[in-house]
């Protein structure tokens, strides 16, 4: 039984009663579908602000599962990683769209495939929702990101 098991079991679908800010901890992080997007290099242009996601994964970004190999201690490996949280999920407008806290922030639902829905936490992979298959590891990237950046996260 996967955290998302126990989390959807001891409070069916709570994402669609409570806001982020009434969520317990492990609501809050069971919200989180593993699909690795937000964990991707991202390019800002520095005319228009637009942010251009590439392919390239975080070097803490498991690229298999998906999953951050250090999560609780990413700030000290990653100093920019970008911790998530209800104060800044709302200014965060490049986290994608399937994102569950920006669904979620927005007053919207989750996706049929989401892990909390499914009770699968493969279902985001068969949904073809994840970056597995697609994103490389940053120690294997050209040092220039623009080559990598790609259409599918958002």
């Amino acid at each position: 039984m996967t955290k998302n098991d126990t989390v959807a079991r001891s409070s069916e679908r709570f994402w669609e009663t409570k806001k982020l800010a009434e969520m317990s901890r492990d609501e809050w992080e069971s919200l989180c579908d593993g699909c690795g997007k937000c964990c991707l290099h991202k390019l800002q242009d520095e005319y228009d602000d637009y942010v251009y996601f590439t392919s390239v994964a975080c070097l803490l970004l498991d690229c298999e599962t998906c999953r951050c190999k250090d999560y609780h201690n990413r700030t000290k490996h990653v100093p920019d990683c970008v911790q998530l949280s209800m104060d800044n999920v709302d200014a965060l407008s490049w986290m994608p769209s399937t994102c569950a806290y920006r669904l979620i922030s927005e007053g919207k639902g989750l996706f049929d495939w989401h892990p909390l829905v499914t009770g699968d936490p493969e279902s985001v992979f068969a949904a073809g929702q994840s970056v597995r298959g697609k994103a490389i590891p940053e120690e294997e990237a050209h040092p220039d990101l623009s080559r990598y950046i790609v259409k599918w996260p958002a």
